[in-house]
């Protein structure tokens, strides 16, 4: 068992750096080589401006290289919470900026053939108990009613097509949903943004941030200091560089997953003859997908601590369990790789982008990034080119998490109430 990310052992590293040179200069400095800054240094390289991208250990390394490759539309949050919370209005236009997101990402496979595996097989949330199919049913007559058409409920007894499994009660497909490798997808946008003459350099963690009297940054590397017009943090989560104010509102979620040995094709088709991206309604959540090359993916929130490899292999015991709950077929499939990553949470579970001390910022997907991470790196290049309009989360105030300071001290006590809910309801 390999306790690496299947997506970064199955695909090319990346070839296109450059060797860093002092008396870097650029109009836009990018920090962070996931999914927002590839996006946004291939959308701005596209425009014609001189981009650098930073990124601190390797293209795709950190939490968009660990995650389940699903490119879901629509929220993590119950669509009538979050109507009631903005109204139908505000909350069908958000949502369909994650439907957009699922679009951005298949367009910029298409233009730049980036051989990712992408596919639209769709989504299909599964109730876990019966009293959640009631809610998912609910829901999706708000969302046929106001947002999402191509969303549509099965019975228990429509399940048995979809998926070789016994466990749930009913459940939602989402029309739109895809699935990709992500590892290929992050790489290759980091490829086509090198190609278009932006300069990639990994291994170069950005450690300090100063606006000059000129309104320009000095950003500060191991490797030199760059000289830059503006600066774009699709950071994250990163403990590197000076990013306090963005700590304090981003909580480190561990987020973990198994791949299970290359299973014979009849057995694939029996667990998910469709080929969807699954989820169930548990608090303590786990997702399924088959992969590719004919393996089955399993994760969830197995625990709530950080991801180490002592921590991946416990929460890899644990997703094994589950899955063999799940599909009792696999009780003696192997498991091939066993990996964690850390989601970027925010408190209420939407993203945020904008910009303060006139550096901009996009970050905080809370386990939707594929999609709309994707998406907010080529918005940010239109921002930040002065259509601030174009950021559907212009408006939303970002505080700080009281009595946080970016140590998630309190994640085991929240992952014991949602245990408990998960027993009790």
């Amino acid at each position: 068992m390999k306790l690496t990310s299947y997506w970064l052992d199955t695909c090319p590293a990346f070839s296109g750096g450059v060797p860093f040179e002092p008396g870097q200069r650029a109009d836009v400095v990018v920090v962070g080589g996931g999914l927002t800054g590839t996006s946004a240094a291939l959308a701005l390289a596209r425009k014609g401006a001189n981009v650098v991208l930073c990124e601190a250990e390797v293209i795709a390394a950190q939490a968009s290289g660990r995650s389940a490759g699903m490119c879901n539309n629509g929220f993590a949050q119950d669509y009538r919470m979050m109507a009631e919370k903005f109204g139908h209005e505000r909350a069908t236009a958000l949502y369909h900026a994650f439907d957009a997101g699922v679009d951005t990402v298949e367009r910029i496979v298409r233009e730049e053939a980036i051989d990712c595996s992408f596919a639209r097989t769709g989504k299909l949330k599964v109730a876990a108990r019966p009293e959640h199919f009631d809610k998912i049913a609910r829901t999706q007559e708000a969302l046929v009613a106001h947002a999402d058409p191509d969303t549509w409920l099965l019975s228990r007894e429509d399940l048995a097509g979809e998926i070789g499994s016994e466990r749930y009660y009913g459940g939602m497909v989402f029309g739109k949903s895809a699935g990709l490798h992500v590892g290929r997808f992050v790489r290759g946008m980091a490829e086509a943004a090198a190609r278009r003459g932006a300069r990639v350099f990994e291994n170069t963690p950005v450690t300090g941030i100063r606006r000059q009297p000129s309104g320009r940054f000095t950003i500060t590397t191991p490797r030199g200091s760059i000289d830059a017009g503006q600066v774009l943090l699709g950071s994250g989560i990163s403990k590197v560089g000076p990013l306090g104010w963005v700590r304090r509102r981003i909580i480190p979620v561990g987020a973990f997953i198994i791949a299970t040995e290359q299973l014979p094709a009849e057995v694939l088709a029996a667990i998910t003859p469709r080929k969807r991206m699954m989820v169930d309604t548990k608090n303590v959540v786990n997702y399924f997908r088959h992969l590719p090359d004919n393996r089955l993916l399993f994760g969830g929130r197995a625990r709530f601590a950080a991801s180490n490899p002592a921590s991946d292999v416990k929460s890899g015991r644990l997703l094994q369990k589950a899955m063999i709950d799940v599909f009792p077929q696999l009780a003696d499939a192997r498991i091939d790789y066993c990996w964690g990553g850390m989601v970027d949470m925010t408190r209420d579970r939407l993203p945020r982008a904008g910009q303060r001390d006139g550096v901009y910022y996009a970050m905080g997907y809370s386990g939707h990034g594929n999609q709309m991470a994707t998406q907010m790196g080529q918005i940010m290049a239109e921002v930040m080119d002065g259509k601030v309009d174009l950021n559907p989360w212009k408006d939303m105030a970002w505080p700080a998490i009281p009595g946080y300071f970016g140590k998630p001290w309190f994640m085991p006590i929240i992952g014991s109430y949602f245990r408990l809910k998960d027993m009790l309801s």
